[in-house]
């Protein structure tokens, strides 16, 4: 949830040049000018806010990856190979009726007979492994450095300022959102008696005239909730009811500092410690851990089954790897989780989380080092903090700061709203000039969630999924190409946009898209399709 809004109220190609030893590029639809596309004024339409990262920006008015359009005609009957994408993040409920047929099965195992039988190293990993164990609820990255006690550590005062500062600041958001719904809810009940019913409009409350004062703030707060792009209050109400859920987890877990969440008796801090911790179970423990499930659903959720939503990709099995808790993952299991997807034959990994802190970096660098080796695309999520990756350290990355990459098969996502113009970057994706490749749909994605479920939610974490879908399609149906042609292909076939945006939700900071990220582009899984054509020949 992006906690600042609520505390408020608190192609047509025309061509495409290729040429031997040369990069490809691409003219991106439409060829004239993308920036001269009209804005639109009208809402969207229930259908549209479900499926608005599918759409084309040409024919809908809306930045979408133009993915239906690639399926409707380039895509059409053509066979693809199946692709192995692995998501590592909370576990996925892999019952769940939208993606029950597209998870991945290790057929080298007998399923519960207790033995290692494709001697991988992990025990009855039957459809991918759990490197949680049992646990959920965690301390962020920095609580535990502090919780050690290692002053020695170059870190550790800059981890201690950071923790009174947050832990001041999320009391205060407790007590403003306590406040804020106490109002509404009071505000909302006295309009409902006002009105003599229990569903009303934005219309309904602006025709109300009163000389009541009390009915006048009742009637000036809901005013203000609407004018906060809320379609009713209980909507808001229910944004508020979980954002005050995720402070106070913040407080109550990842700022713990006596917190022991990790489950699995291994030494996080020793990489060859217990190989094979963890067991094969990768749902959620509880619903309420739905964040892979969604994930998942963004890559390939069943396309075309009359149910919930599609996925950007057909022809895809998810291998679940549920490594990341409820607070920050450690590095250890990020750097085995990589591993463990690509020896298990995952050619894309979808990496939506990330930190700031990272004890272990090398080892999930080495981690990314060896995807690379192995063609094997990384597909990671920029972070949800409105900052400059240029100049601000977030785990996981390829590079130290703005240093060479260590591998050409990592490519990082920021994320779009469902709006063209200059309101098109959603105000919490990270951005960075060189370490932010690309940008994609983020905000306010509909997906499944936990026990054949459907929510809308938004981060970067929606954008890099959607990413890993035009992705897979690339390599279902052009499999000749390796994945840093992938990734290139991503870049360099995106629509360019030239307009300048609010950056980090910040209206008085204004740049140029180019600016913002490396490619200049938001992806575009026809123009990719068109030019994995190209390139695969």
């Amino acid at each position: 949830m992006n906690l600042t809004k609520s505390l408020i109220l608190t192609v047509s190609i025309a061509s495409i040049l290729y040429g031997c030893g040369s990069t490809a590029s691409i003219i991106s639809t439409p060829v004239e000018n993308i920036d001269t596309v009209p804005l639109k004024v009208s809402e969207l339409t229930e259908t549209e806010k479900h499926n608005w990262g599918h759409l084309d920006l040409v024919k809908d008015t809306i930045p979408g990856m133009s993915v239906d359009k690639a399926y409707a005609e380039i895509i059409k009957n053509k066979k693809g190979k199946s692709v192995i994408v692995a998501v590592i993040d909370s576990g996925i409920d892999i019952d769940h009726e939208d993606l029950n047929d597209v998870i991945w099965t290790n057929t080298k195992e007998i399923p519960n007979n207790g033995k290692d039988d494709d001697k991988n190293g992990y025990v009855d990993d039957i459809h991918g492994w759990n490197f949680l164990g049992d646990g959920y609820d965690e301390q962020l990255e920095y609580v535990r450095l502090i919780a050690s006690g290692d002053t020695n550590n170059p870190d550790y005062n800059r981890a201690q300022a950071e923790y009174n500062k947050e832990y001041q600041k999320y009391t205060g958001y407790k007590s403003n959102y306590e406040q804020t719904l106490q109002q509404v809810k009071i505000a909302d009940e006295g309009i409902k008696k006002h009105l003599k019913k229990s569903n009303y409009t934005k219309a309904d409350v602006n025709a109300i005239k009163t000389e009541d004062q009390t009915l006048q703030q009742y009637v000036g707060i809901v005013k203000y909730v609407y004018s906060l792009d809320m379609e009713s209050v209980n909507d808001f109400i229910k944004e508020l009811e979980e954002g005050l859920v995720s402070i106070n987890e913040r407080l109550n877990y990842h700022f713990n500092k006596d917190l022991k969440g990790r489950k699995t008796g291994d030494n996080p801090d020793d990489i060859n410690d217990k190989p094979g911790y963890g067991n094969g179970n990768v749902k959620p423990v509880k619903k309420t851990e739905s964040h892979g499930t969604h994930v998942a659903g963004i890559i390939a959720a069943e396309r075309n089954n009359g149910k919930g939503v599609n996925g950007v990709a057909n022809n895809v099995k998810i291998m679940s790897i549920r490594a990341v808790p409820n607070g920050d993952e450690y590095d250890k299991d990020i750097a085995l989780a990589i591993r463990y997807a690509v020896d298990n034959g995952a050619s894309i990994i979808n990496g939506s989380f990330g930190k700031y802190y990272s004890p272990h970096s090398d080892w999930v660098r080495d981690a990314i080092v060896y995807a690379g080796k192995k063609d094997v695309l990384f597909v990671n999520a920029a972070g949800n903090e409105g900052l400059n990756l240029d100049n601000k350290n977030v785990y996981p990355n390829d590079a130290v700061g703005v240093g060479p990459e260590v591998s050409d098969t990592f490519i990082t996502v920021g994320a779009l709203e469902p709006k063209y113009g200059s309101g098109m970057i959603a105000g919490f994706s990270n951005y960075g000039k060189i370490n932010v490749d690309v940008l994609a749909p983020g905000a306010k994605i509909y997906s499944t969630i936990p026990e054949n479920e459907y929510d809308t939610k938004g981060g970067t974490s929606m954008a890099a999924p959607g990413v890993a879908g035009v992705a897979a399609l690339i390599r279902s149906y052009y499999p000749k190409l390796s994945a840093a042609q992938v990734k290139q292909i991503l870049m360099d076939s995106g629509l360019a946009v030239k307009t300048k945006v609010i950056v980090g939700g910040d209206t008085n900071n204004v740049k140029p898209l180019g600016d913002l990220v490396k490619s200049s582009k938001i992806v575009n899984a026809y123009n990719a399709l068109i030019m994995a054509a190209q390139l695969s020949k």
